[in-house]
This record gives C-alpha cells, structure tokens and sequence, in this order.
C-alpha cells in the first residue's frame, strides 16, 4: 500500500523512534501518546483491519503480541504492567488503517478505559 503512514515507517521513508526491528514487524514510538509510554507494534505486511487477518497471517499476529512484551519489558514496564489495546474500524478509534498494537503504560491505568 503506497500511501499506508505505517508502511511508509516500516520502509523507513518516514522517519520514527524505532523500539524494535524484525522482519515481521516494527515497533515504534507513538507520535501523540496518551500515557506516559505508547508503543505502537505493526506488522511489515499491510493489513488494514483486524477483519482482514487471514489465517496465514496468525503466526504474525501473535508475533506482535511476543514483541509487545519485549517492548514493555525494554520501556521499563514489566513490573508495574501495561495494557495491549487493537481497535477495529473507524468507531472503535481505528485512525490508520494498518493493524497496530497499542502498548500503554508507565503510570496507572483506569478500568473501564473509557468512562463516560
């Protein structure tokens, strides 16, 4: 996809504060956070939703998931912990349309996430 902002990142033609690096996925910082640490985890292959993982895509996934702990653990979260978050679509606040892992902490976080 040529004009996906996280495929572009992930081909280093838009510049990031990369926190991880393989050949299945990067992890980067997240340009406007909302805690004190906001990862971001996305896999290299362009998928647009979470609807649109395909069963050859599982190992991947799952993947984003091994590298978010390693993420926290690298930002200094292991101990206090840290929430994953994945939003689907436009209304669950999907705003870059190329799956991405939510890694958030480094302070505490409320439950529900999001009080009315």
């Amino acid at each position: 996809m040529t004009d996906c902002l996280f495929c572009k990142i992930a081909a280093h033609e838009i510049p990031a504060k990369l926190l991880h690096e393989d050949e299945r996925v990067v992890a980067f910082a997240d340009i406007n956070p909302v805690a004190p640490v906001h990862a971001l985890i996305i896999p290299r292959r362009h998928i647009a939703t979470i609807d649109d993982v395909l069963e050859s895509d599982e190992s991947d996934m799952g993947h984003l998931f091994r590298v978010a702990s390693l993420v926290a653990s690298s930002l200094g979260l292991g101990e206090g912990g840290y929430r994953t978050v994945m939003n689907c679509g436009a209304d669950a606040g999907q705003s870059v349309f190329h799956v991405h892992l939510h890694v958030l902490g480094g302070k505490p976080l409320g439950w529900p996430p999001f009080p009315k």
